[in-house]
């Protein structure tokens, strides 16, 4: 065997790793997965998933690496921002498990919150500085607006709330771009 078939093999091992806890932490939470729930969806043995990533919560920290991959807002009409974030983080929670299995962890989980808190602050508070110029103050609204994304998150995904879970995204937006656009631009 070459080196580069086993770094192949590797690359394809850490992959399905990570793709197990993913949704492990997804459908569990954190403190409920376990590395051997993780390697059987994985089809590995727990000593690899030991031998990858060390420990749970260093697999967690790699599972939970995340792109709130935010829009460019410079081209978005100013009074449009809020609008346009509420829809872009509906898009982003509806369409990735990585998100969910950071708020189900991050809400008993002391590393899973910190990671959680550093997403948000080191990729939303950048953009609103640059929206607004105000770079003492985008700290301060960029967890004000994550209050509201993530308990709106926790609300509708996880804990299901009858009337926000069945909303339409139009209603969300129509409900939750005004506070969003308050707290980001205003």
């Amino acid at each position: 065997m070459t080196a580069t078939s086993s770094g192949r093999r590797s690359d394809r091992t850490r992959a399905a790793i990570l793709d197990a806890a993913r949704e492990r932490f997804a459908a569990d939470g954190y403190e409920r997965a376990t590395i051997r729930a993780i390697a059987a969806d994985a089809r590995i043995d727990p000593a690899m998933v030991m031998r990858y990533y060390g420990s749970k919560e260093k697999l967690f920290a790699a599972a939970a690496e995340f792109d709130l991959r935010l829009p460019d807002l410079s081209a978005v009409p100013r009074d449009e921002i809020g609008a346009a974030l509420v829809r872009h983080f509906l898009d982003r929670w509806e369409g990735d498990e990585t998100l969910m299995a950071l708020l189900r962890a991050g809400v008993t989980n002391e590393a899973a919150a910190e990671r959680m808190r550093q997403i948000f602050a080191g990729q939303l508070a950048p953009v609103i500085a640059s929206l607004t110029g105000r770079t003492t103050e985008a700290p301060v609204r960029a967890g004000l607006a994550a209050s509201q994304i993530l308990g709106l998150a926790l609300c509708r995904y996880v804990l299901a709330f009858p009337p926000v879970a069945a909303m339409s995204t139009d209603d969300i937006v129509t409900w939750l771009a005004p506070t969003i656009q308050r707290y980001v631009v205003a």
